[in-house]
């Protein structure tokens, strides 16, 4: 990599071991996760906090342990309770491919955790750094984790001037800091760097570089190009699109469906929906179509919902329906609540039955 100047003259990327393991001991944060390091526990908290804060993880977390304490009880609960405890979190993904991995774990390993490194990353869901995390946190192998916080303190602390987001670029931090991984205490160093992204080498804005224990070896900070490292490519903008969604609602029950597999938030439960912002009339026609009969229509309220690539503008109309069609299905609100995940893009419209 190039532009390591700082961090080669004060004994290379070594030299940031020994303070940063004494500095995770006073301030490591008491997350449930760290009470103990059994592999599930640690697993489920990594596949959660991806792309996801960790304060927005703890209530999931606590619910979803309460509830499947185990990798066997993973395994054989029904997905669509599965994905109810994951509602609202987003990337549904994680939650159907926990469930593989689990499966995986009971018929090839009979339940229990495998410890190599290569039969972790082997898993459904599980990456270099979720594989790493486990193997250095659950089984003291000196092993990389090497997530976005990560990146960006070696970055820093190197002076790298190069896009972190480039394969290549990873590889060649997740190789520096293979050769300085410490035989003992593997899984301290591992959580180490992730404490340190997380509450000083903050990613927006300028770090607390006062706090940190390595300062006086980051290259970044003795050239204050803290806020321009790390280097990564501009973002694509979203594409944004518009929806119409309908809460139809018969008596007590109000109308739903799955969404097809192959699209975004794919087989999750969606209230009825059809492309554009549509005025009364559209959304008579739409409704015909569907086999509804409305007895009254009343535009209904206005979301927008930012997904990682994608933008939804919708706008909805509250439905009283005359039949309930056969091309949904319909249930109660309670129903609704305790037993059917609905994303965070649709959930806000319950406001309005």
């Amino acid at each position: 990599m190039k532009n390591r100047t700082e961090i080669d003259d004060t004994g290379g990327l070594a030299s940031i071991v020994p303070p940063l393991l004494k500095w995770y001991e006073k301030n490591a944060r008491a997350l449930l996760w760290r009470r103990n390091t059994d592999p599930y526990r640690v697993w489920v908290s990594e596949i959660m906090l991806q792309q996801t804060r960790v304060e927005t993880v703890i209530p999931y977390y606590e619910r979803f342990m309460a509830r499947l304490p185990d990798t066997e009880s993973l395994a054989g609960t029904d997905e669509d309770q599965l994905l109810k405890l994951w509602e609202g979190l987003g990337y549904y993904s994680r939650a159907r491919n926990l469930q593989k991995a689990a499966r995986t774990i009971m018929a090839k390993y009979g339940g229990k955790f495998p410890e190599n490194y290569g039969e972790i990353l082997s898993l459904p869901g599980i990456g270099q750094y979720t594989a790493g995390a486990i193997a250095s946190i659950c089984f003291s192998q000196p092993v990389p984790a090497v997530d976005g916080n990560v990146l960006r303190v070696i970055a820093r602390l190197t002076g790298c001037k190069e896009n972190v987001s480039d394969p290549k670029i990873k590889d060649e931090i997740r190789g520096m800091l293979a050769d300085i991984y410490p035989t003992e205490r593997s899984g301290d160093f591992t959580q180490s760097l992730m404490e340190l992204g997380a509450t000083v080498c903050l990613p927006n804005g300028l770090p607390r570089c006062a706090a940190c224990p390595v300062a006086d070896l980051c290259g970044a900070y003795r050239s204050g190009t803290q806020t321009a490292i790390p280097v990564k490519a501009k973002k694509t903008p979203r594409k944004k699109e518009q929806k119409t969604v309908f809460l139809l609602r018969c008596g007590d029950m109000i109308a739903v469906r799955k969404r097809a597999a192959d699209v975004l938030l794919g087989e999750l439960w969606e209230f009825p929906n059809a492309e554009g912002n549509l005025t009364v009339k559209q959304a008579r026609s739409v409704m015909a179509q569907w086999g509804v009969s409305a007895v009254e229509l009343v535009p209904g309220i206005r979301y927008k919902h930012v997904f990682t690539h994608i933008e939804w503008e919708t706008t909805s109309f509250a439905v009283t329906c005359e039949n309930m069609a056969a091309a949904f299905l319909w249930v109660t609100k309670e129903k609704l609540a305790d037993d059917m995940a609905l994303p965070s893009a649709f959930r806000p419209f319950l406001k309005t039955i």
